[in-house]
């Protein structure tokens, strides 16, 4: 390409993102970008500018070597290694992105002016984990088809299936009745059996009767508890806003979301950007035809049925080892004691010896090992740390390809991201319902749906599900991955949902020694 065409070229991108850049900066991309073609050009210049939103900027006009460490950036990027095939991310080492409603950005936190996360946090914490919560909702619904108007009316009809969005200050501030209006807020309970929608504009009674007594049609699916947000429709007089309708906010493929922010890496991992991005990796997963991860739940290695039924597992898979299993707890069948720590110790020996006779899966096969609620640890608070050291030495020395895990994890599998979160929150979620559903035949689907729109495995009441406040972001479902682990004692099943494939192995030995398959090759799952 002409070096003056190239020039233009490059500095239009970065001027419709708002960035400018200096002489010198852009003879130096024209230098390196000269040997790509017209469709290449594009893809890494967007790159580029990716890379130099990162760093932070105290003004629009980008200086050469701001240029330079985003091209070098970009340059190890594309040098994938083998490495990144396999990757287990724990809850503490996510790292923490923060929505920048002026930038319209995701910013990382180097770049905000945020504390570094400490398990004892502030009230800060506890009043931005609330406040992160919703402007991630906030955005994302802006984004929806339904909440954008158009940017051209030909028609007055055209915008009439449009909404606008208002906020609980717009409702506060009106002295005369409002009409029809729904505004995105979280449910609370400030007074006993009194419900409130609350924002960070402020908070308003509601006035739930209408909805309530014609709920078949008022109530969208999904399961409405106290601290989720919602999108209510109503009309707002003397300090009530009267609900006629709730819903749930919109979800988003992880498509679109990329699409909108680049390649940056939310999920967590060695890599610099997503990897999503990487043909490589996507060649990769294609031709691994053979992988296969196999989901526990509830492996109560104090029980000698379930170390039979391990064993007869392990027959089977000798012959072609699984990639990986993933065994959640609990793994005691009895409740936490003085004793169980012992106990234990001697559980996961066993295991390990059962591992030892079938060398083919010892040699070849990982293990994965998340704890359940009531597994030795610091109380019921998530994120839930891995288990302690001493009680997994002997197992790890005897099984070298084995990793003890935090409650929730996240596996990067070539370019597909899976979240794990051992939790009973099926029967916790519906005990906590403002209305259960009147289709109750359909539990789990209500359950994806709930956790995919609010973006946030437990949305739910802190005095319910205890979170380090600080570390809130680690709980996050956003953006929505390829496939979402929910191991709870509830009865197994397998939800799609916004290209998002949810299972529930269900509890090992509750559900007559039921695990769930997963394909990663072509996506589909088995029990």
């Amino acid at each position: 390409m002409e070096p003056e065409r190239l020039r233009r070229r490059v500095g239009s991108a970065f001027r419709v993102r708002g960035l400018l850049l200096r002489a010198e900066a852009v003879k130096y991309l024209t230098e390196t970008l000269q040997s790509l073609n017209e469709e290449e050009l594009e893809d890494v210049t967007d790159k580029i500018i990716d890379a130099v939103e990162k760093q932070p900027l105290s003004t629009n006009m980008i200086e050469l070597a701001t240029v330079e460490a985003a091209v070098q950036e970009c340059s190890q990027a594309l040098d994938e290694t083998i490495e990144n095939v396999f990757n287990i991310i724990g809850a503490f080492d996510i790292p923490r992105y923060i929505y920048s409603s002026d930038r319209k950005r995701f910013l990382p936190l180097s770049m905000t002016s945020f504390p570094v996360p400490n398990l004892f946090g502030t009230a800060r914490d506890k009043a931005e984990l609330f406040r992160e919560r919703y402007s991630i909702l906030q955005q994302r619904t802006h984004r929806h088809e339904l909440f954008t108007p158009a940017a051209v009316v030909i028609h007055p009809d055209d915008n009439r299936s449009k909404f606008q969005l208002k906020t609980v200050e717009t409702l506060l501030g009106s002295t005369v009745k409002v009409g029809e209006v729904i505004v995105l807020g979280m449910i609370t309970q400030l007074k006993e059996g009194k419900y409130f929608l609350e924002d960070p504009t402020g908070v308003v009674q509601l006035d739930l009767e209408k909805s309530l007594l014609t709920s078949l049609h008022q109530f969208h699916s999904g399961l409405y508890t106290e601290s989720c947000f919602v999108l209510a429709e109503g009309w707002y007089e003397d300090e009530v806003f009267h609900v006629n309708a709730f819903g749930f906010p919109p979800t988003e493929p992880s498509a679109t979301t990329r699409a909108f922010y680049g390649n940056i890496n939310f999920f967590g991992g060695p890599s610099s950007a997503s990897v999503k991005a990487s043909v490589k990796l996507k060649q990769l997963e294609d031709e691994n035809e053979d992988a296969m991860f196999v989901f526990l739940s509830d492996v109560w290695l104090d029980q000698a049925e379930v170390l039979e039924r391990l064993h007869t597992m392990f027959s089977g898979y000798s012959s072609a080892p699984p990639t990986c299993f993933f065994f959640c707890g609990n793994f005691s069948s009895a409740p936490y004691g003085k004793n169980q720590i012992q106990s234990l110790k001697g559980s996961l020996k066993a295991l390990a010896d059962i591992i030892c006779e079938y060398p083919s899966i010892h040699k070849s096969s990982r293990f994965v090992f998340v704890p359940g609620p009531e597994d030795p640890g610091p109380g019921s608070i998530l994120p839930r740390p891995p288990l302690a050291e001493n009680i997994t030495q002997e197992f790890r020395q005897l099984v070298p390809f084995s990793v003890f895990t935090t409650n929730p994890c996240r596996i990067q599998y070539c370019t597909q991201e899976i979240i794990i979160f051992r939790e009973d929150l099926v029967n916790k979620m519906c005990r906590n319902c403002v209305r259960f559903p009147s289709s109750s035949m359909d539990i789990p689907s209500h359950f994806v749906k709930t956790i995919l729109s609010q973006g946030h495995l437990t949305p739910l009441p802190l005095y319910v599900s205890p979170v380090y406040w600080a570390y809130d972001y680690a709980l996050r479902v956003y953006p929505v991955p390829d496939m979402l682990v929910i191991a709870d004692k509830y009865d197994p099943f397998t939800v799609t949902n916004t290209d998002c494939l949810c299972i529930n192995p269900g509890s090992f030995p509750r559900s007559g020694f039921s695990f769930k398959v997963f394909y990663p090759s072509n996506k589909t799952v088995e029990d």
